[in-house]
């Protein structure tokens, strides 16, 4: 995607990169506090078990939480391409229907009712077949 000449938009995820990161933090922790009690030696324990526990759970937490952060700023450039996308065309098209030299180009904006004075009016008869009765 080029990089627009535009003040970029709104970008969502300030507060879930601090979980993100908040999340890093404690899995960086519980991994180091694991390491050391597998490297201190001894009998395997209950503290072990909460460490290897919580090193996997934040480490998985923190995945998803940056996988959500992605997809929420994806989406947020998505959005914003989109509505630039939106006002160019109908900017150019409020522009060709001011330049059109003949009436061929552009279809015009209705101005005024039609001659009878009844706007919007259908014809039965020529949308069911013809005989213009309802059943």
């Amino acid at each position: 995607m080029a990089v627009p000449d535009r003040p970029l938009p709104h970008r969502p995820g300030a507060v879930s990169l601090f979980f993100v990161a908040k999340a890093g933090v404690f899995a960086l922790g519980f991994w180091l506090w694991l390491l050391t009690l597998v490297l201190g030696g001894g009998e395997v324990s209950g503290a072990h078990a909460l460490a290897a526990a919580g090193a996997v759970t934040t480490t998985l937490v923190g995945v998803v939480l940056g996988a959500r952060l992605t997809l929420q700023r994806d989406a947020a450039d998505r959005h914003a391409e989109l509505k630039r996308l939106l006002v160019d065309i109908s900017w150019n098209a409020f522009a060709a229907a001011g330049n059109a030299d003949a009436l061929g180009k552009v279809l015009p904006f209705p101005a005024a009712p039609p001659e009878d004075g009844r706007p919007g009016q259908r014809v039965p008869s020529r949308e069911r077949g013809g005989r213009g009765d309802r059943r």
